[in-house]
């Protein structure tokens, strides 16, 4: 069994690889690095349902491969159905479009490695959703129960704080002016927390607190890599830069007043969260 699901890892990595590859042909020639993003999310769903719904046992699929894989693929429809209709709209992403600033020259070869390492942290997440769905117990437990509960905030809650930017910026009055409204008025980036949020469920699902499924832990590279993704390296800090850049004081404001990640009330002056 270990040596059939290491080459069953070996070829979602690789199916990884190849849909990143194309993300970056297609970023290429478009000029546009929205496309990364996009295939990214589908990609990571794609790999995520066919981990989850992997004939493994002789009872596949259960009640709970069909569950996860059901949470799994909605969050990965919502958010890539989102971000493919912001890149067919136009424009370019602007953290990529920084990096290749940087990177000049080597920015063609530069963009292709960072993709492969994207599509080694997209394995690590379907992977968690694989360890929750071929949980052996039964589904139906409070802590399957409060699982669904998260994904269900989670998927709504970046969908309202998407719509709401969407709305806010689609006002020409508010050119210019950073976002305060509603959900962005209580965290800078309310996007990627309900983001963050979203896998959390899957330790939820896999962690069998009697301790007779260890692999069920593997679930929480998810919510620890994407908390790392999110607020120390890809998410916000260079969201924030180009903020900076494009919004100066206004954007210095708002950073001293609201929270960066977590959902809170207005900051005092001199605290930083």
């Amino acid at each position: 069994m270990a040596g059939t699901l290491l080459l069953i890892l070996i070829a979602a990595l690789g199916v990884m690889a190849l849909a990143m590859t194309l993300a970056w042909v297609l970023a290429r020639r478009t000029g546009s690095h929205g496309w990364v993003d996009t295939v990214w999310s589908f990609a990571v769903g794609l790999t995520a349902v066919t981990l989850a719904l992997l004939p493994l046992t002789p009872e596949s699929p259960t009640l709970r491969q069909i569950v996860v894989a059901a949470a799994a693929g909605l969050w990965s429809l919502r958010l890539g159905s989102h971000i493919l209709a912001r890149t067919l709209k136009g424009g370019d992403d602007p953290r990529y479009a920084e990096l290749v600033r940087e990177w000049g020259p080597s920015a063609p070869s530069r963009l292709f490695l960072f993709l492969q390492i994207q599509a080694v942290c997209g394995l690590v997440l379907a992977g968690a959703v694989m360890a929750a769905a071929h949980a052996p117990m039964p589904f139906g437990s409070v802590w399957d129960v409060l699982g669904l509960l998260v994904i269900v905030v989670a998927v709504a809650g970046e969908g309202l704080a998407d719509r709401q930017l969407a709305a806010f910026r689609a006002d020409p009055a508010n050119r210019g002016k950073v976002c305060d409204a509603g959900l962005w008025g209580v965290s800078r980036h309310p996007n990627y927390f309900f983001e963050w949020m979203a896998w959390v469920a899957y330790p939820l699902f896999a962690i069998d607190t009697g301790g007779d499924y260890l692999v069920g832990y593997a679930a929480l590279a998810g919510p620890a890599l994407m908390y790392w993704l999110l607020v120390h390296a890809s998410g916000i800090p260079p969201t924030e830069a180009h903020m900076l850049r494009s919004r100066g004081d206004a954007f210095r404001a708002y950073m001293a007043r609201v929270n960066s990640f977590w959902p809170g009330p207005p900051k005092k002056p001199g605290r930083a969260r």
